[in-house]
């Protein structure tokens, strides 16, 4: 499935929920835990990612809010798994209750995790999350146990909160095979009042000239991979404002109301929810209809995106 500026999209971000258990700084400030909202149950969210698959996705995220308060988010991955076609599932989570989960969501298919890990001292990452440091760890050790590879640790850098736990965050990686993705604040939802809370990703690498190139894992990922030579693990830079990647942007999102989004930062969205009624052929084409309506790049640098933060969209 190609868009109009030739780009194959081969990637699905599905957010199957917008309910989260935490209160990030940079995604729902103060919100708490939102109520229940509208949900595609898991049937449709498999028939979404079935069409999806039949157009070209090989690859689907899911995503939230936080995908684990769905009770049915081990039937939801073994829906998924049953579309020979998808040869890659991953999910993102704030690992809360992913010790609880890891076994059973390997087992029903799932073949690796990002954790959204902002800190390692226990005060700072309960100021900025509202969450238990040691659930997060107790959370990559079942992952690991679980046999879910690779074992990515999300790090949102956010100026005067978390940005001198840099190099302790790249120490993870020398004894263990985890990749480090450092995230650069985004102007969506909170944070659109980024612009001096914001970290340079290119200021981070020049800093760290140990930090060596590594060829990406994926083809059209947005993280720019790197190494310390003798390092178990890497250390990835995901930098939207410093170093757009657009032009090899392989993915679409599917929110969990059946939105569907191209861009992560544009707001044109399109309902998949009158499609999925009327039957998989329409389903089918109301995607490849709003594929061809991706834009060429996105908005952050000219406009702050208000209308959806990130957990409506999906991380």
């Amino acid at each position: 499935m190609l868009d109009n500026f030739g780009r194959e999209i081969t990637y699905l971000r599905l957010s199957v929920t917008e309910r989260c258990s935490l209160r990030c700084m940079y995604c729902r400030a103060d919100e708490g835990l939102c109520p229940k909202q509208v949900e595609l149950n898991a049937k449709n969210l498999v028939r979404i990612v079935d069409a999806c698959a039949d157009l070209g996705i090989n690859r689907v995220r899911l995503t939230g809010g936080e995908p684990l308060l769905r009770r049915d988010i081990v039937q939801i991955v073994s829906g998924i798994r049953a579309n020979s076609k998808i040869r890659d599932i991953s999910l993102t989570t704030n690992a809360q209750m992913l010790a609880e989960y890891a076994a059973g969501l390997k087992q029903a298919g799932l073949d690796r995790v990002n954790i959204s890990l902002d800190s390692l001292k226990p005060d700072v990452f309960h100021r900025m999350t509202g969450g238990d440091l040691e659930k997060v760890k107790a959370g990559i050790n079942a992952s690991i146990e679980a046999g879910l590879n690779p074992i990515k640790i999300n790090v949102v850098l956010v100026r005067g909160w978390n940005d001198l736990e840099v190099d302790d965050f790249i120490a993870l990686t020398r004894d263990h095979a985890l990749d480090v993705r450092f995230i650069e604040y985004m102007p969506i939802g909170e944070g659109t009042q980024s612009e001096n809370l914001r970290v340079d990703n290119t200021k981070i690498l020049q800093e760290h000239p140990s930090l060596q190139p590594v060829p990406a894992r994926n083809p059209g990922q947005p993280s720019r991979d790197y190494q310390i030579p003798g390092y178990m693990g890497r250390v990835g830079f995901i930098s939207p404002i410093s170093h757009q990647f657009c032009a090899d942007c392989n993915r679409i999102r599917v929110m969990s109301d059946g939105t569907l989004r191209t861009c992560l930062g544009q707001e044109q969205e399109v309902s998949l929810v009158q499609a999925l009624a009327e039957g998989d052929g329409a389903l089918k084409e109301k995607i490849k209809t709003a594929v061809l309506t991706k834009p060429a790049g996105h908005n952050f640098r000219t406009a702050q995106l208000n209308a959806r933060g990130m957990r409506k969209i999906g991380g």
